[in-house]
């Protein structure tokens, strides 16, 4: 018998020990529970939530010249959520991306579309997005109109938005905090921003993210 085995034969007999004998469990140490999102954004109670940045995905899918999408992701965003569950149109959102955390699979391609042919990001090193209206269209499902700003430019910008889940989490704290994760998609026109002449098409937007609340 390997050492493997011996240690599941030995955590198997106490096992059944213990059934035998309740007497030697100890009542003081309840069975660890682990917290799953729910598909009801009510469950994620009112307050300031700050997006966690162990869990955030933002990718630009963009047109390769008509042939395939290509994606590019950016690796540092940060964001605050004012939540009211009670009347959702109340909620506010802000977010800060950093235009010089794109990457790319092509080698040297990110460090060029920082530069001055693209992104700027040496003089404009953040992209913002800041909501005007939050729109609720059912329990799982709204819109966040809003204020999009890149490279000095500023152009409306809706996000459909879909809760994945909500409800009581680690939230990044020993004691259990609130989590409203969700996916959203939006799109801009890179004319807007007079990118190159290569980008014609919308540029999708598409993040998938947790907010979270520390706290009982």
């Amino acid at each position: 018998m390997n050492v493997s085995h011996f240690i599941a034969s030995a955590a198997l007999a106490g096992l059944v020990i213990a059934a035998g004998n309740p007497a030697s469990a100890d009542p003081a140490k309840a069975p660890m529970v682990i917290p799953m999102g729910q598909h009801d954004y009510k469950l994620a109670t009112a307050g300031t939530y700050t997006l966690d940045p162990n869990h955030v995905g933002l990718i630009a899918r963009v047109s390769h010249l008509g042939f395939s999408i290509s994606i590019f992701r950016f690796g540092k965003v940060a964001a605050k959520l004012d939540w009211t569950p009670d009347d959702v149109s109340k909620s506010k959102l802000s977010a800060t991306v950093q235009t010089n955390s794109i990457e790319s699979n092509v080698p040297g391609f990110a460090e060029e579309l920082q530069g001055d042919e693209y992104l700027k990001s040496a003089k404009y090193p953040t992209a913002t997005f800041v909501s005007t209206a939050f729109r609720k269209t059912d329990a799982q499902h709204g819109k966040v109109d809003g204020k999009f700003t890149l490279m000095g430019k500023t152009v409306p910008l809706t996000f459909d938005v879909t809760l994945i889940g909500a409800g009581p989490g680690f939230a990044g704290s020993p004691q259990m905090g609130h989590v409203i994760g969700i996916h959203a998609e939006g799109s801009i026109n890179p004319q807007d921003f007079g990118m190159s002449p290569f980008f014609k098409t919308p540029i999708q937007l598409v993040i998938d993210t947790e907010f979270d609340k520390p706290g009982k």
